[in-house]
């Protein structure tokens, strides 16, 4: 027996029910998509195709169970969790979307690969997402409450923290030396001030160590350089733009433990009270202490320090307009007559939007949670590694 003509095929059906799409006959549409689906039971794009069917109709819990049908045969389709979220969204609401959408968003493609038509639909889920994550960090920080005030300032620091991670509005972030690690010290991105009883003499002085920068900037400038200096042969990943450049520049009063006697000459109340303060003492090391300058309208790019040994401290010195600090999930503004302490091997960033020079002052000092004991062991231990490269 001769058949009347080829046999028709599931991907001839989807063609015949995309025709019918078209012209809004989705009657016809699902006729053709239940035909396919006879043939093809297990292909996910005809369920795809039958939920886009009935969300054009209207029919959203027909759509949605249509979706759920697809992602019973192929979890990972970013599509049609993206397509779910939308669909839950309408049914039932932001809160309930956003677990949708959150799955979507992991398997996402990345933003130059994503089709143009799922741009909208994929930043709608990112809003819902963020939207019901800061709500829900809002309402657990509401039922939770503050700690009492005999917790002091480092363990609501870590109660908010938490709060925020379990709530998804804020990231870990981690000890990321780039030379030593020392380890079970707490990652604490700004200390609490009770930590460094010598905050308030250093604030004091602010007058009179603006008074040595404004004469070292008047002198001194060309002796100001580049903080980043990397030489040709060493990539400088994200420090392309401010590598050997001007834009962020630097004047040592201590380098790498070595006092710089002729700054320190040209700024003596600011070297005698950085000699008073208990700055870490490294040899090779530290302390390191600086005028740090950062030209108008530009950013330090997210980076971390050396060694969790050591803290870093600003006091701001020069403050034009707007200029913040990022250290791990918790940004600052400077504040003139303010200082604070942080951990740099915790990812952190700077930023001047302010017209003119932002300069403040850095130096280092020892990690309050170390032992007086474990100060010695430590230089001793990187002092012997310097030796083991020295041959």
């Amino acid at each position: 027996m001769v058949a009347d003509g080829p046999p028709i095929t599931p991907e001839q059906l989807l063609a015949d029910a995309a025709n019918a799409m078209r012209g809004r006959d989705f009657a016809q549409a699902l006729t053709c998509l239940s035909q396919a689906e006879a043939l093809a039971p297990y292909d996910p794009h005809v369920k795809m195709q039958k939920a886009l069917v009935h969300r054009m109709s209207g029919a959203l819990p027909s759509a949605l169970a249509a979706l759920d049908e697809a992602l019973s045969l192929d979890p990972y389709n970013f599509l049609a969790l993206l397509s779910k979220g939308a669909v839950v969204e309408k049914l039932s609401g932001e809160r309930v979307a956003a677990r949708v959408y959150e799955n979507a968003l992991k398997l996402a493609p990345a933003e130059a690969d994503l089709p143009p038509p799922l741009r909208p639909p994929l930043a709608r889920a990112r809003e819902v997402v963020d939207n019901t994550r800061r709500a829900m960090a809002a309402f657990l920080a509401e039922q939770v409450g503050p700690l009492e005030a005999a917790g002091g300032e480092l363990a609501q620091k870590r109660l908010e923290e938490a709060i925020g991670v379990y709530a998804g509005v804020r990231k870990v972030y981690h000890h990321e030396p780039l030379l030593l690690h020392y380890p079970r010290l707490p990652a604490v991105p700004f200390f609490p001030r009770e930590m460094f009883p010598w905050l308030p003499e250093l604030e004091a002085a602010t007058p009179v160590i603006q008074a040595e920068l404004t004469n070292a900037l008047a002198t001194r400038m060309d002796a100001f350089a580049p903080y980043i200096s990397y030489p040709p042969d060493v990539p400088v990943n994200q420090w392309g733009e401010l590598n050997n450049s001007p834009r962020w520049s630097s004047l040592f009063l201590w380098k790498d433990g070595t006092r710089q006697d002729a700054v320190c000459d040209a700024c003596p109340q600011t070297a005698a009270l950085l000699s008073r303060l208990p700055m870490a003492d490294q040899p090779g090391f530290a302390p390191t202490a600086m005028f740090s300058a950062l030209d108008a309208r530009t950013r330090i790019p997210p980076h971390t320090g050396s060694t969790n040994v050591r803290l870093l401290c600003h006091l701001p010195l020069v403050l034009p307009g707007p200029a913040f600090f990022r250290v791990g999930s918790e940004t600052r503004s400077w504040k003139m007559g303010e200082a604070w302490v942080f951990d740099d091997t915790i990812e952190h960033e700077a930023w001047n939007d302010a017209d003119a020079l932002r300069v403040i002052l850095i130096f280092d000092v020892w990690n309050p949670f170390l032992e007086p004991g474990e100060r010695d062991r430590i230089n001793a231990l990187m002092a012997a590694r310097n030796a083991f490269w020295a041959g």
